[in-house]
């Protein structure tokens, strides 16, 4: 008995607490609910898009990343309504190896250019993980001053494996952004040194930021993506680094006297400057407004968005058939067969894969809606 009245008494006693709110508001939550609900229409989108509704600006670009065959249905209904309204913009490409501070600079050009009465929209490619397939889209968190200006509009988008990581759906988002009013494009690469072929292609000037006293690591990218880029902008030139840019100025300056001459006309420039102290930002905004105005007179400004569209285009027609090919139910069940001669060694790679295409050829009536 006594050990039983020792245990009522004990100061080990909890007392019920105030009841907690729910984590979400149940009104926003269900207006959410709705919203996902509801499927807006091709014109719907359009008319939004023109109106400069970031809200649904936002969604048709969702929509065009989609894999999904009722919203890629729907936003290439989107896109075929703005694009007599798209072409009117300024494209510039930005590359750099990681942590040459691309989000930094982009922030300081991209504030400066609001300020001069630009609309901006900035497509930042994010790297997907080979394994999960995922990003981290954190671009808004490393440009917050520009993500909270009117003017301007910040779309993070997955890279998804695509070549020279660029999201596939870029050129559609361009579209969009430039039918929404944004005269100033910028197309964020990766920069992990791979081909960056795909933003060369779509973009009207292709910049390129470098670091001072990098080092050998950069030898491996340094030809190929030297040789497109239009002008190089040697980034963090500030404090005790100031010297070292300048000397990479001059070293890069002569590297690229020894490249052959841009069927553009243009000789790509070095310029220097500090994202963080603002120098050198209005004079990179000049060399690429230079650039703009020397290309449409001499004619190559126009030449090079059209080569640009038949390049999509048959990269486009491309695609299709490699979908069309893999989503072929007959070629779903012969591909395993083949799959399965090619590992144990019954067949060579090449006399399997010309079997399945001489398959799908005398199938082509047969291919799935």
């Amino acid at each position: 008995m006594a050990k039983n009245k020792s245990t009522n008494k004990s100061a080990l006693k909890v007392n019920k607490g105030i009841e907690q709110p729910t984590r979400f508001n149940p009104d926003a939550r269900d207006r959410f609910k709705k919203t996902r609900q509801e499927d807006l229409d091709a014109n719907t989108l359009f008319e939004g898009i023109r109106a400069g509704k970031r809200a649904l600006l936002s969604k048709a670009i969702t929509l065009v990343e989609s894999a999904l065959p009722k919203h890629q249905k729907t936003a290439q209904e989107v896109i075929e309504l703005c694009i007599p309204y798209a072409g009117n913009s300024m494209r510039i490409g930005i590359t750099g190896v990681p942590g040459v501070g691309k989000s930094t600079f982009i922030e300081a050009l991209g504030v400066y250019l609001t300020e001069q009465d630009h609309k901006l929209a900035v497509l930042a490619i994010d790297p997907s993980s080979e394994r999960t397939k995922g990003s981290i889209l954190g671009d808004k968190t490393r440009m917050e001053q520009l993500a909270n200006d009117p003017r301007a509009f910040i779309r993070p988008s997955p890279s998804a494996g695509s070549l020279g990581g660029v999201a596939r759906k870029t050129k559609e988002i361009i579209i969009l952004c430039e039918a929404a009013g944004f005269d100033i494009i910028f197309v964020e690469t990766v920069g992990v040194g791979q081909s960056e072929t795909a933003v060369h292609s779509m973009v009207d000037f292709f910049l390129l930021l470098m670091l001072a006293g990098a080092g050998d690591e950069l030898q491996g990218i340094k030809r190929g993506i030297m040789e497109m880029a239009d002008a190089l902008v040697i980034n963090k030139a500030d404090g005790d680094n100031k010297e070292r840019a300048d000397r990479a100025k001059q070293e890069y300056a002569n590297a690229l006297h020894l490249f052959p001459p841009s069927p553009s006309g243009w000789a790509p420039v070095v310029k220097t400057c500090s994202s963080i102290q603002k120098s050198g930002i209005k004079e990179v905004w000049q060399t690429i407004s230079d650039y703009v105005e020397l290309t449409q007179k001499n004619g190559y400004f126009n030449q090079k968005r059209q080569s640009q569209e038949m390049r999509i285009m048959h990269n486009a027609i491309q695609n299709a058939l490699r979908d069309h090919f893999y989503s072929n139910p007959i070629i779903m069940d012969a591909l395993h067969i083949s799959e399965q001669k090619v590992k144990s060694g019954q067949a060579s790679a090449y006399q399997e894969a010309t079997t399945l295409l001489d398959l799908f050829y005398q199938n082509l009536i047969k291919k799935p809606d």
